[in-house]
């Protein structure tokens, strides 16, 4: 059974970071790699707004995931922060991102997992290599996601995940799609992992 999922806020500076205990994943990618989709296949209900414009997310937005009501502390939280890259791929990952995420992704003591979003229907992508280079520097455990997999064959997925884990330097690569529900099933496991 899923855990019931509840929106808790919207934080722009680190002042507004949640003051939880449980393990927090975050949710990182390029503006149009379907961060809200998934989240929203995840929790199964549309809790994350997804835009037909890339990049709205200003702020990262947290949610809660309960084991039965919403009134006890939460067992796991899922943050989705903004995109990047979506303009222009700059030379510093950062440099497009408000002040507060790489203090948050830096500093954030409950910041278990960070789920590496990438499309899976295009080779990979400079910004998509120097996120995760980025995460590695600051020993943040990372799962690379590649969405939009449905779109994909049987051999174009074999393809896509050997071209995505040589392309990023990374061992695995789960394939998931929000709209068939490909992987998310695993992408649980890994989730549930950290609430041991």
């Amino acid at each position: 059974m899923r855990p019931t999922p509840q929106f808790l806020l919207s934080a722009t500076s680190a002042a507004q970071f949640p003051d939880t205990e449980a393990p927090e994943v975050a949710f990182l990618g390029r503006s149009n790699v379907g961060k809200s989709s998934l989240l929203n296949a995840l929790v199964g209900s549309k809790q994350a707004h997804v835009s037909a414009t890339p990049g709205r997310t200003q702020a990262i937005n947290f949610f809660a995931l309960h084991e039965g009501a919403p009134g006890k502390a939460p067992t796991l939280m899922l943050a989705d922060l903004p995109g990047y890259g979506y303009a222009k791929i700059s030379k510093s990952i950062s440099a497009e991102w408000p002040k507060f995420i790489e203090p948050y992704l830096a500093d954030r003591e409950q910041l278990a997992l960070c789920v590496c979003l990438v499309d899976a229907k295009i080779p990979p992508q400079e910004s998509d290599a120097q996120l995760i280079a980025y995460l590695r520097s600051i020993h943040r455990s990372i799962l690379v996601v590649g969405t939009k997999a449905d779109k994909l064959s049987g051999n174009e997925k074999t393809r896509s995940a050997t071209a995505l884990k040589d392309g990023l330097g990374i061992d695995q690569v789960l394939l998931c799609s929000a709209k068939s529900g490909l992987g998310i099933k695993e992408i649980w496991t890994e989730l549930r992992a950290l609430q041991m």
